[in-house]
Protein backbone atom coordinates (compact mmCIF):
# COMPACT_ATOMS: atom_id res chain seq x y z
CA UNK A 1 0.00 0.00 0.00
CA UNK A 2 1.21 3.49 -0.80
CA UNK A 3 2.29 5.75 2.03
CA UNK A 4 -0.73 7.79 3.02
CA UNK A 5 -0.64 11.42 4.04
CA UNK A 6 -1.16 12.72 7.58
CA UNK A 7 -4.90 13.29 7.11
CA UNK A 8 -5.49 9.67 6.15
CA UNK A 9 -3.37 8.45 9.07
CA UNK A 10 -5.95 9.87 11.47
CA UNK A 11 -8.34 7.41 13.07
CA UNK A 12 -11.50 6.61 11.13
CA UNK A 13 -14.89 6.71 12.85
CA UNK A 14 -17.79 4.96 11.13
CA UNK A 15 -21.29 6.31 11.77
CA UNK A 16 -24.64 5.23 10.40
CA UNK A 17 -27.79 3.32 11.21
CA UNK A 18 -27.82 -0.04 12.89
CA UNK A 19 -27.57 -2.76 10.29
CA UNK A 20 -25.63 -0.67 7.78
CA UNK A 21 -22.51 -2.79 8.27
CA UNK A 22 -20.24 -0.58 10.38
CA UNK A 23 -18.62 -3.54 12.13
CA UNK A 24 -18.20 -5.72 9.03
CA UNK A 25 -16.95 -2.88 6.84
CA UNK A 26 -14.87 -1.50 9.72
CA UNK A 27 -12.95 -4.75 10.14
CA UNK A 28 -12.18 -4.83 6.43
CA UNK A 29 -11.23 -1.16 6.34
CA UNK A 30 -8.90 -1.59 9.32
CA UNK A 31 -7.22 -4.52 7.58
CA UNK A 32 -6.73 -2.52 4.38
CA UNK A 33 -5.27 0.45 6.27
CA UNK A 34 -3.26 -1.69 8.73
CA UNK A 35 -5.12 0.04 11.59
CA UNK A 36 -6.58 -1.56 14.70
CA UNK A 37 -10.33 -2.15 14.73
CA UNK A 38 -12.62 -1.32 17.66
CA UNK A 39 -16.38 -1.64 18.04
CA UNK A 40 -17.91 0.90 20.44
CA UNK A 41 -20.76 -1.39 21.50
CA UNK A 42 -18.30 -4.16 22.33
CA UNK A 43 -16.18 -1.69 24.32
CA UNK A 44 -19.28 -0.61 26.26
CA UNK A 45 -20.10 -4.23 27.09
CA UNK A 46 -16.51 -4.92 28.16
CA UNK A 47 -16.46 -1.86 30.44
CA UNK A 48 -19.89 -2.66 31.92
CA UNK A 49 -19.38 -6.41 32.22
CA UNK A 50 -22.89 -6.93 30.84
CA UNK A 51 -24.55 -6.79 27.43
CA UNK A 52 -26.26 -3.75 25.96
CA UNK A 53 -29.74 -5.23 26.41
CA UNK A 54 -29.11 -5.48 30.16
CA UNK A 55 -27.95 -1.85 30.25
CA UNK A 56 -31.12 -0.72 28.45
CA UNK A 57 -33.28 -2.84 30.78
CA UNK A 58 -31.68 -1.56 33.99
CA UNK A 59 -30.52 1.96 33.11
CA UNK A 60 -32.67 2.89 30.13
CA UNK A 61 -31.47 4.60 27.00
CA UNK A 62 -30.14 7.57 29.00
CA UNK A 63 -27.86 5.30 31.04
CA UNK A 64 -26.64 3.59 27.89
CA UNK A 65 -25.95 6.94 26.16
CA UNK A 66 -23.86 8.11 29.11
CA UNK A 67 -21.80 4.90 28.97
CA UNK A 68 -21.48 5.37 25.21
CA UNK A 69 -20.25 8.96 25.70
CA UNK A 70 -17.55 7.83 28.14
CA UNK A 71 -16.36 5.02 25.86
CA UNK A 72 -16.31 7.37 22.87
CA UNK A 73 -14.27 9.92 24.83
CA UNK A 74 -11.66 7.25 25.54
CA UNK A 75 -11.70 5.31 22.26
CA UNK A 76 -11.35 8.37 20.03
CA UNK A 77 -8.00 9.11 21.67
CA UNK A 78 -6.57 5.81 20.40
CA UNK A 79 -4.19 6.27 17.45
CA UNK A 80 -4.74 4.65 14.04
CA UNK A 81 -8.00 2.87 14.70
CA UNK A 82 -11.16 2.25 12.78
CA UNK A 83 -14.01 2.64 15.25
CA UNK A 84 -17.49 1.31 14.49
CA UNK A 85 -19.83 3.48 16.55
CA UNK A 86 -23.37 2.74 17.68
CA UNK A 87 -26.18 4.06 15.51
CA UNK A 88 -27.29 6.64 18.07
CA UNK A 89 -23.86 8.05 18.92
CA UNK A 90 -24.65 11.23 16.97
CA UNK A 91 -27.63 12.12 19.14
CA UNK A 92 -25.48 14.09 21.59
CA UNK A 93 -23.73 17.21 20.36
CA UNK A 94 -20.66 16.51 22.50
CA UNK A 95 -20.22 13.15 20.72
CA UNK A 96 -20.50 14.82 17.32
CA UNK A 97 -17.83 17.37 18.29
CA UNK A 98 -15.54 14.64 19.62
CA UNK A 99 -15.87 12.53 16.48
CA UNK A 100 -15.33 15.38 14.06
CA UNK A 101 -12.36 16.82 15.98
CA UNK A 102 -10.43 13.59 16.61
CA UNK A 103 -10.64 11.70 13.34
CA UNK A 104 -12.15 11.29 9.92
CA UNK A 105 -15.86 10.50 10.15
CA UNK A 106 -17.36 8.27 7.47
CA UNK A 107 -21.15 8.09 7.24
CA UNK A 108 -22.20 4.69 5.88
CA UNK A 109 -25.57 5.16 4.23
CA UNK A 110 -28.15 2.54 3.20
CA UNK A 111 -31.83 2.48 2.34
CA UNK A 112 -34.58 1.62 4.79
CA UNK A 113 -35.48 -1.63 3.03
CA UNK A 114 -31.94 -3.00 3.31
CA UNK A 115 -31.64 -1.93 6.94
CA UNK A 116 -34.95 -3.62 7.82
CA UNK A 117 -33.85 -6.78 6.03
CA UNK A 118 -30.60 -6.89 7.99
CA UNK A 119 -31.98 -6.17 11.48
CA UNK A 120 -35.53 -7.50 11.52
CA UNK A 121 -34.56 -10.87 13.01
CA UNK A 122 -31.95 -9.49 15.41
CA UNK A 123 -33.45 -9.60 18.90
CA UNK A 124 -30.38 -8.07 20.54
CA UNK A 125 -31.23 -4.50 19.49
CA UNK A 126 -33.25 -2.86 22.28
CA UNK A 127 -34.57 0.00 20.13
CA UNK A 128 -36.08 -2.48 17.66
CA UNK A 129 -38.19 -4.48 20.08
CA UNK A 130 -41.36 -3.15 18.44
CA UNK A 131 -44.13 -4.57 16.25
CA UNK A 132 -43.24 -2.56 13.14
CA UNK A 133 -39.47 -2.59 12.70
CA UNK A 134 -39.70 -0.78 9.35
CA UNK A 135 -41.61 2.15 10.81
CA UNK A 136 -39.18 2.33 13.73
CA UNK A 137 -36.15 2.39 11.44
CA UNK A 138 -37.78 5.08 9.29
CA UNK A 139 -38.42 7.21 12.38
CA UNK A 140 -34.86 6.73 13.68
CA UNK A 141 -33.43 7.55 10.26
CA UNK A 142 -35.48 10.77 10.01
CA UNK A 143 -34.07 11.84 13.37
CA UNK A 144 -30.48 10.75 12.81
CA UNK A 145 -29.74 11.26 9.12
CA UNK A 146 -29.19 15.05 9.41
CA UNK A 147 -26.85 14.42 12.35
CA UNK A 148 -24.86 11.80 10.43
CA UNK A 149 -24.54 14.25 7.53
CA UNK A 150 -23.48 17.06 9.91
CA UNK A 151 -20.62 15.10 11.43
CA UNK A 152 -19.39 13.28 8.31
CA UNK A 153 -16.26 14.16 6.40
CA UNK A 154 -17.26 11.49 3.86
CA UNK A 155 -20.57 9.83 2.98
CA UNK A 156 -20.34 6.39 1.40
CA UNK A 157 -23.13 4.21 0.03
CA UNK A 158 -23.13 0.89 1.87
CA UNK A 159 -25.60 -1.13 -0.11
CA UNK A 160 -25.27 -4.75 -1.11
CA UNK A 161 -21.65 -4.57 -2.26
CA UNK A 162 -19.06 -6.72 -0.53
CA UNK A 163 -17.51 -5.20 2.58
CA UNK A 164 -14.10 -5.34 0.88
CA UNK A 165 -15.42 -3.29 -2.06
CA UNK A 166 -16.93 -0.67 0.23
CA UNK A 167 -13.73 -0.52 2.30
CA UNK A 168 -11.63 -0.07 -0.86
CA UNK A 169 -13.95 2.77 -1.90
CA UNK A 170 -13.42 4.41 1.50
CA UNK A 171 -9.62 4.06 1.23
CA UNK A 172 -9.72 5.73 -2.20
CA UNK A 173 -11.94 8.53 -0.90
CA UNK A 174 -9.59 9.02 2.07
CA UNK A 175 -6.68 9.44 -0.35
CA UNK A 176 -8.71 12.05 -2.25
CA UNK A 177 -9.53 13.82 1.01
CA UNK A 178 -5.84 13.77 1.97
CA UNK A 179 -4.83 15.23 -1.38
CA UNK A 180 -7.30 18.08 -0.97
CA UNK A 181 -6.11 18.73 2.61
CA UNK A 182 -2.46 18.73 1.50
CA UNK A 183 -3.15 21.15 -1.39
CA UNK A 184 -5.50 23.86 -0.11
Amino acid sequence: MQRMTETSQRSIFLVGMMGVGKTTIGRELAAQLAFDFRDADQLIEECAGVDISWIFDKEGEAGFRERERRVLESATKMPRIVLATGGGVVLHESNRRTLKKRGVVVYLQAGVELLVERVSRDHRRPLLQVDDVGARIQALLREREPLYAEVAHLTVAAGRQAASTIATNIVERLRDLSTVAANP
